[in-house]
């Protein structure tokens, strides 16, 4: 990452606000109610100490934020990452409070994070940090109140952990829990890849609603983890070609194509896609300027800003990340006549799938592959629909489309509900 994009921190939390904002106003929402969705229902800071591999005993940060519950349990995932804070918490779980109601599922939006680098403990220290976090924020948790997920260097395991932990205080086993688990343990075919599916099926969308071939399409994707790689797969499957991916530590350039296996593979044998055979090296600035049709933002936060939104040549730009893009950014992108997929529409199908596993938990049930990618399908295209007919009857960028949709759900669940007492 070049120095330019470090540089002046943007706060997600204050971005997250603002683009509630945006939506309240043009809804003439209630102030009241807007003062209320405009803030966080729960937050819980918890300071916990771990046994280390050398006799020593460390003490971490962590967090669970609770956004909004009108419309059922919280839902959200948790990251393991040293840059976590409060404010980036927050502003996922508002995030999620949107992402579930824009696909019209019966969740309310939470998150949580440590603040931990996964990559310098063993596995051993791993699992001591997971098992004495969740049993920390076990106030909170459970599977009618709030169900936690994979996030940033989050996974099967580190979920598994987390439901046998809890299932040990209950004295029973609680799959429902958590979401994202291990197959053997309750978890759903196709989770591992819904956020990528999900984001495809919008993408695809998109290029008919616009006209454009994505067999011919180039395709660039920043974030070669578990959601940018798959939608790198899914993509050439749908006849693009990659052109550009990248890695937390740089990119690879190749305009006549890129095979998203091999990238893959190279990736898991040298822990970075930078050498592959063939290819340029770039930065992670090169690539979100990189010529292509589709641009997949699959990174982390505040890549897209007025910095650079002006050198983004994509026709397409699909959120697979959350906050990706500023609002500084999503005005330019607008003028500028790029279609944008928002965050909160786009990566919504790994929390969709997540529903999927939690109902198939609670009811003892699994489902084939085919049945999850069908169901999500149907999900997906339907909010996209109800998305672009919102933007383009009120004449404003998708994400504004998308905030109006959930927005109106979620404020009409809470004043239906009223205030209690």
């Amino acid at each position: 990452m070049t120095t330019e994009n470090v540089a002046a921190p943007i706060n997600a939390w204050q971005v997250a606000q603002r683009q509630f904002d945006l939506a309240a106003e043009m809804l003439n929402l209630d102030s009241g109610l807007r003062r209320v969705l405009r803030e966080p229902r729960r937050e819980l800071t918890v300071h916990f100490p771990v046994h280390m591999d050398d006799g020593s005993v460390q003490v971490f940060t962590g967090y669970r934020v609770q956004h909004n519950l009108g419309r059922g349990p919280a839902k959200g995932g948790i990251r393991y990452h040293q840059d976590v804070t409060l404010d980036e918490v927050k502003a996922l779980a508002m995030w999620m409070t949107w992402k579930c109601a824009v696909v019209g599922i019966p969740y309310g939006g939470g998150k949580g994070g440590v603040v931990v680098d996964p990559k310098k403990l063993s596995k051993k220290e791993l699992e001591g940090l997971s098992r004495r976090f969740f049993t920390e924020i076990s106030v909170l948790v459970g599977p009618e109140r709030d169900i936690p997920a994979p996030d940033v260097n989050t996974t099967p395991q580190i979920m598994a952990w987390f439901m046998d932990t809890y299932s040990m205080h209950a004295g029973y086993t609680v799959p429902g829990v958590v979401t994202g688990k291990p197959i053997s343990l309750g978890g759903s075919e196709g989770r591992n890849e819904a956020t990528a599916r999900g984001a495809v099926y919008t993408i695809v969308k998109a290029a008919a609603h616009l006209g454009l071939d994505l067999k011919k399409a180039k395709v660039a994707v920043q974030g070669y983890g578990n959601a940018g790689s798959i939608a790198a797969q899914l993509m050439r499957d749908e006849g693009g070609t990659i052109v550009a991916v990248s890695d937390s530590t740089g990119g690879i350039r190749n305009m006549a194509g890129l095979d998203p296996d091999k990238v893959l593979a190279w990736k898991k044998e040298h822990g970075t896609v930078q050498g592959f055979p063939g290819s340029e090296d770039i930065s992670n600035a090169e690539l979100l300027e990189t010529e292509c049709d589709v641009l997949i933002p699959a990174a982390y936060e505040n890549q897209i800003t007025i910095r650079n939104a002006d050198k983004v040549k994509a026709k397409i730009v699909a959120e697979a990340a959350n906050g990706p893009t500023t609002p500084e950014a999503d005005e330019i992108l607008h003028r500028r006549g790029v279609f944008m997929i928002p965050d909160i529409l786009c990566n919504a199908g790994g929390v969709t799938v997540s529903y999927f596993e939690w109902v198939q938990d609670l009811n003892r049930d699994h489902w084939t592959e085919a049945d999850v990618n069908a169901k999500l399908k149907v999900i997906m295209e339907k909010a996209f629909g109800e998305v672009l007919a919102l933007s383009e009857q009120h004449r404003v960028n998708m994400r504004t489309g998308a905030y109006l949709n959930a927005v109106q759900r979620v404020a009409d669940a809470t004043a239906m509900r009223g205030l209690y007492p």
